[in-house]
């Protein structure tokens, strides 16, 4: 019998999932066209160098999902599905903290990790949890109401966890399996047609649209499935066009000269989708809800801690001198920052250990018998070595907070005098009964892997760094 590897089990999973959600939010399907269409002109301007940050198969086919559950139990079942697919949490997001308004969850990604299993389906979930135990957001009476209303529900049915099991442990299921365990781990992401209970959704709408759309409905759903573009303001120019009403603003690293860094982000606006709504009567009526939307990403360099420091710091002047040129556009204060401060090539990115790179022997060693030079920065300029970026794989919880403030409403109600309730990576490794990956710890082995083949492949007698 033949069987069906993790790997391939996700791929499968992402390509499901994307024609799932291209038939319940049709403007997705147009977001997924009009990325292509933008790819496929970059790689015909720009040749080779369009691929820099990936292959145009994976670009083209790379996708990152969201969705929001409420409480530790449904997050640990979450994990348990994915980890048949072989991804794994990585990241700890603190949306309450990233946001002025009342965004009350907290996150983490899912995905591979290893180089291998990223370039063969890249895969990521940005899966969110409601903080339903943080008083700035909910009272006593309404978290126990909260709570009890969650417990009640099942997201994920036990035959999904049970095969999902199976395959984290032999990393494969056979065909049959294989076949069921997709058709039901789609069907969890699905929209319910289930009617919504219209007073205890509003309750909640009250706190935040984040946490009605979590805790006030007896399922989980996709909130929004994001495509990989390789020239995101020139998408954001065609959408536009098209007539798809998009957020204001792009979120994350300005567009400048300089090598991409991190993530930039943006999506077209929560579209009203229609739901059956249950009023207190009884009534079944016709009603509309407005929490999903189409997001889309154009991927960066990953950067080191140092490199995270200077980005925040470029954020704060910005955001500095926006609150002082309130006309301004923030884009173009963003790029003159950029300009200023930010390295303005790859080079400079690795010479200052700003950015994560790979590093392989170079194509032209010269010829006169002299040995290598001593240090990585010689080595480099000599042509000695070779430097390829290294894709960021993650996310920014300012930019996740402000696509998801972007598509709200209203900011919420959120109670500034209450103490916060303390969740971190630690907390969010014992809820899920896994450790949470740290980004920087894989990126910085991947760089020292490539770094220790250069020196063995080179006879260096140290290693680089």
């Amino acid at each position: 019998m033949s069987t069906i590897s993790q790997w391939q089990l996700r791929a499968a999973f992402a390509a499901r999932l994307s024609q799932m959600y291209g038939q319940e939010v049709p403007a997705y399907t147009t977001l997924v066209d009009v990325s292509r269409e933008v790819n496929e002109d970059v790689l015909r301007a720009r040749g080779a160098d369009a691929e820099r940050l990936g292959s145009i198969g994976r670009v083209t086919a790379e996708r990152h999902g969201a969705i929001r559950v409420g409480t530790p139990r449904e997050l640990q079942q979450a994990a348990r599905v994915f980890a048949a697919l072989g991804m794994h949490p990585v990241g700890f997001y603190d949306l309450r903290e990233a946001a002025a308004g009342a965004v009350p969850v907290i996150s983490t990604a899912f995905r591979p990790v290893d180089g291998e299993e990223l370039a063969r389906n890249p895969f990521r979930v940005f899966t969110s949890m409601l903080t339903a135990a943080d008083p700035r957001f909910f009272d006593t009476d309404l978290r126990q109401r909260l709570e009890t209303f969650l417990a009640a529900r099942e997201l994920f049915p036990p035959e999904l966890l049970a095969l999902a099991d199976r395959a984290a442990v032999e990393r494969e299921l056979p065909q049959q399996e294989a076949e069921r365990f997709l058709r039901l781990a789609v069907q969890a992401f699905e929209l319910s047609p289930e009617p919504v209970d219209k007073a205890w959704y509003e309750t909640l709408e009250r706190i935040s649209a984040v946490a009605a759309d979590i805790g006030g409905v007896r399922s989980t759903h996709i909130n929004h499935l994001t495509p990989r573009v390789l020239d995101i303001d020139e998408l954001y120019r065609r959408m536009t066009g098209r007539g798809v009403e998009m957020i204001d603003t792009i979120q994350g690293p300005p567009a400048w000269k300089g090598p991409d860094v991190l993530l930039r982000q943006t999506s077209f606006r929560a579209l009203a989708e229609p739901r059956a709504m249950r009023t207190p009567d009884g009534d079944v009526v016709s009603g509309a809800l407005r929490v999903r939307f189409g997001e889309v990403e154009a991927r960066g360099i990953a950067l080191t801690p140092q490199g995270r420091a200077l980005y925040d710091d470029l954020l704060g002047r910005v955001d500095e001198q926006a609150a002082r040129n309130p006309s301004a556009a923030r884009g173009d204060l963003a790029r003159a920052v950029w300009e200023r401060h930010m390295p303005g090539s790859e080079q400079e990115l690795a010479a200052g250990k700003l950015g994560y790179f790979t590093y392989r022997p170079g194509p032209g060693l010269p010829g006169d018998g002299s040995g290598p030079p001593a240090g990585l920065d010689a080595l480099l300029r000599q042509g000695w070595v070779t430097a390829e970026p290294i894709v960021y794989e993650d996310f920014l919880p300012r930019s996740a907070a402000g696509i998801f403030q972007s598509n709200l409403s209203s900011e919420g109600t959120r109670h500034d005098d209450q103490q916060g309730a303390a969740y971190d990576a630690a907390w969010l490794s014992g809820a899920l009964g896994r450790d949470v990956l740290d980004p920087y710890a894989l990126y910085e082995q991947q760089q020292t892997r490539s770094l220790a083949r250069v020196a063995r492949e080179l006879g260096l007698p140290h290693v680089l760094g």
